[in-house]
C-alpha cells in the first residue's frame, strides 16, 4: 500500500516527514521477504524524485539496494533494479 502512495506528490512530502525513508531503508534491509520487496518497491516509486534520491542515499539505501539486487528473491531483484536505474537517472 506504502509503494501506491509513493506515486503521488502530497504523499511523498507525508512520507518523507515522518520519517518514512528511514524505516523503508530499514525494512528493506533487515524485514522478512515480503516487507523487503514492499519497501523496495515504495523506494522504487520515492526514487523517481530527485530530491528524494539524495534522502535515500543518505538513508544508507544505496547499499541495501545493492545488496536485494545481488542477493534478494526475483521480485526483491527487480524492485530493486528498477530502484537504482532511477538512482543513477
Amino acid at each position: 500500500a506504502l509503494a501506491n502512495l509513493a506515486y503521488n506528490d502530497d504523499n511523498e512530502a507525508a512520507i518523507v516527514a515522518a520519517g518514512g525513508i528511514e524505516v523503508l531503508v530499514s525494512l528493506a534491509r533487515d524485514g522478512n521477504e515480503g516487507q523487503k520487496e514492499d519497501a523496495v518497491r515504495a523506494l522504487w516509486n520515492l526514487s523517481a524524485n530527485d530530491d528524494l534520491k539524495v534522502a535515500i542515499a543518505a538513508a544508507g539505501g544505496i547499499e541495501a539496494l545493492v545488496s536485494l539486487a545481488r542477493d534478494g528473491n526475483e521480485g526483491q531483484k527487480e524492485e530493486a533494479a528498477g530502484a537504482l536505474w532511477n538512482m543513477i537517472e
